[in-house]
This record gives structure tokens, sequence and C-alpha cells, in this order.
């Protein structure tokens, strides 16, 4: 880690000299965050089958877990965003890692489903959603013209994390037991919290820009004044709702049904996916950018354009009886669904006043969570009935629902309300 430190740092400092470098240690320094964020989280997916063997727990058991831990990201999510627009966004995003992350530790002291729903789904969940919104706009107000490149680069650390943490996890997990995987994960996000004591700090506001107060109900109504981004969260909770119950269910998937060992299937499950959305959203982040110089809507277009481009390997996904023709599924479903990732917090924050970002990003986070968070527990019921197969081909309908509206939302509302939230309202 701190040599993944070091390069990105590196980086920064050849792409900008020693000018602007310390916005790009800030990017570093939330990469790493979300990184082990991602990590922690894939764990238990992971280790999923060794844990319902051990703990004797049934597929709506497991299921119920996971949702309840997105349940209760979705309800706090919006309260971290409201506290981020009011205090320090450095000691939020120090003090939710060091959570989430000793209470990941504590997980695998767990020994039952209601300790699981306590440790993992209660305490580390709630952890987690305080760090989202102020994570995103700490990062937003360093990156201003460099916005969606920076934001494309931080999501990376999402495909990573995954990627690292599926192989690990299942490694670590084979040969020491599930709990040894809990206590290292979370071990390492400790470390880095007490890096970022040290080096992270906040954004000093602009002398002729004093800091406002905002009041919970004022992001609120930002939001449901404001077409494009009602349409933007709606789409981000189809997005969550499927990614949720890909990253649930896929590892089981494969150990079930392609008798793959655990960390294989961990692997595997993760690998193409995140690999190719590796690329996609360096792509995507890059000349998103270098579209909205000429049309600020043309993140929208990327946005519904990947969606629909993904739905169709979704289905392939879910219906392979070849491992090659299941990771080719994988592939395209990663990289086309990174033109989405890219441009999610620039769309929102294109078209909200930059007062209210926490607040309205702590808001579509909480709407995408509170609906993502059945995903798992519908896939676990559909599964002894109809199987996974058919429960993971069905997610590409949601897909294409969301793309659609992100089409009508570029045509119908996006130039107003960018013009309203650029016209005076920051």
């Amino acid at each position: 880690m701190g040599l993944l430190y070091w390069f990105m740092i590196r980086f920064s400092s050849i792409q900008m000299g020693s000018k602007g470098r310390y916005k790009w240690e800030v990017l570093a320094l939330l990469w790493i965050a979300f990184f082990v964020n991602q990590a922690d989280r894939q764990v238990f997916n992971v280790v999923l089958p060794l844990i319902k063997t051990d703990l004797r727990l049934s597929d709506v058991e497991i299921g119920l877990i996971a949702t309840i831990f997105n349940l209760v990201y979705a309800i706090l999510v919006p309260i971290g965003g409201y506290v981020g627009d009011r205090v320090s966004q450095k000691w939020i995003v120090v003090l939710s890692i060091l959570f989430w992350s000793v209470a990941t530790m504590f997980t695998g002291l767990t020994n039952g489903l209601l300790m699981l729903i306590m440790m993992r789904s209660m305490a580390t969940g709630g952890g987690e959603a305080f760090f989202g919104p102020a994570n995103y706009a700490l990062l937003a107000k360093y990156h201003r013209s460099t916005r969606a490149f920076a934001m494309s680069l931080h999501q990376t650390s999402y495909y990573i994390g995954i990627i690292v943490s599926g192989y690990l996890a299942g490694y670590i997990g084979e040969h020491w037991g599930w709990r040894s995987a809990f206590y290292i994960f979370g071990a390492i996000g400790v470390i880095h919290a007490l890096v970022m004591i040290f080096r992270l700090k906040d954004k000093q506001q602009e002398v002729d820009a004093p800091k406002e107060k905002v009041r919970f109900v004022e992001g609120l109504r930002m939001l449901l004044h404001t077409p494009t981004a009602m349409i933007l969260t709606i789409s981000f909770s189809g997005l969550i709702f499927v990614l949720t119950g890909y990253l649930t269910w896929m590892p089981t998937y494969l150990y079930e049904n392609f008798q793959m060992s655990l960390s294989k299937a961990g692997f595997q499950s993760m690998f193409f996916t995140h690999l190719f959305a590796f690329f996609g959203v360096i792509i995507a982040g890059k000349y998103s950018d270098v579209i909205a110089q000429k049309n600020p809507g043309g993140r929208l277009l990327l946005q519904g354009g990947g969606l629909l481009v993904a739905a169709p390997f979704i289905i392939l996904m879910g219906n392979s009886s070849q491992l090659f023709l299941l990771y080719i599924g994988l592939a395209g479903f990663g990289f086309a669904r990174a033109f989405f990732d890219a441009n999610t917090y620039s769309v929102l924050f294109d078209v909200t006043p930059a007062r209210f970002h926490a607040t309205v990003s702590g808001l579509m986070i909480m709407t995408g969570f509170l609906i993502g968070s059945t995903a798992p527990l519908i896939l676990g019921y559909i599964k002894p009935i109809f199987g996974l197969s058919r429960g993971i081909s069905m997610l590409s309908v949601v897909w294409v629902f969301c793309g659609l509206l992100m089409l009508v939302a570029y045509r119908f509302f996006f130039a107003k309300d960018f013009m309203r939230a650029n016209q005076g309202a920051n």
C-alpha cells in the first residue's frame, strides 16, 4: 500500500509538477481509502460459502445479512452527507474508516446469524455510510477542471479493491479460515486511517466564498426540484441493485456451477469484470472532460449508452455453460458499466450548487442502497426455485430501463438544470 501511494504521488508530480501537487496526493489518499472500503465489503461475499457451512446458514439468511448491511448503509448515508456539508470532511473520512475497519475485525469473532448482523450489517455498514459523501465532496473541492478524470482514477480503486480482495480473501479463507480474512483486511484499514490523520487536509474555503450553513431540508428540496438529479438517482439505484446482486452471488455461482475452488471463484468472478472496468473508466473519465467542454450533457449520453450496452452481457453472464463465454460476459459487463461510473458524481455536481454536494450525494447514495439492498435477498429467494442463472439474467431488464431514462434526462432536463446550478447558485 505504501508503494502504491508513492507511485501515485510520483505520477502526479510528473503530470503536474510541484504546482498543484497536493490535490493529487489527496486523490492518492482517498484512492487507498476507497480501495480498503471496497476490499472490506467484498471479503464477506468471497468467504460466504465458508461462513454458510461453518455457521449453518441458509441462502435466505445469507441474503438477509447483505440486505440489512445495505439498508443500514442507506439509512445513515444521508446523515453522513448532511454532516459532511457542515463539519470537517477530513475527520469524517478518517473516523469512518477507523470505525468500519475495527468492525470488520470484530466480524471475525462472530458465532451466529445475530452477531453477523450486528457486526457486519450494522456496525460495518454504519461506519461506511459516513465515508462516501465526504470522500466525494472533498475530492471534488480539490479537482475542478480535472474533476471527471480525478473521479475516474478514484473509481479504479473500487475495481482493484474488489479484484485483490476477491483472490486474497479466498486464499486466506482456504488456508487460515474465513475469520482471518476479516482480521487482516480490518487491520489494513486501521493502519491507513492513521496515515490519513497526518497527511489528509480539509480544502480551505476561498476568502470571497464563506462557508454557508446548509440545512438538510434545503439539500433534499434541491434534489427533488432538479429533474436531472432525480433521474440520475433512480438510475444510480438501478446500477446498485444489479451490482449488489452480482457482487453478493457471483462467487457462489462459480463455486457451485463450475466447481471452482473458493479462491479461484472469488478471483475469477471479479477479475474480468473489474479489469475491463478499470480501463473503461480511465477512457470514459479522460474523454468525458473533453466532451463536457463542448457539451456538458454528453456525460449523460455516456452513462445511458453504457448501461444499454452492458445489458446483453449480463444475459451472457447468466446463461453461459462455457467459461470462455462467461468471461466475455463479465468483461463486457465491466467495461460498459464503467461509462456510468465515471460520470455519476460529475453529473450530479454539474446540476447542483457546490454547497449542497455532500448532502445531495448522500441522498443519492441512500436511495441507491435502499433499493439495491433488496437484490441479495431477492436472488437468495430465487436461487432454490429458479436457479442463480435465471436470477442473474433478469438483472439486465433493470439496466435497459435505467439507460433509457438517462437519455430522457439528456433530452428534456439537463440543459435547464445545468444553467440554473451555474448561474450564481454556487
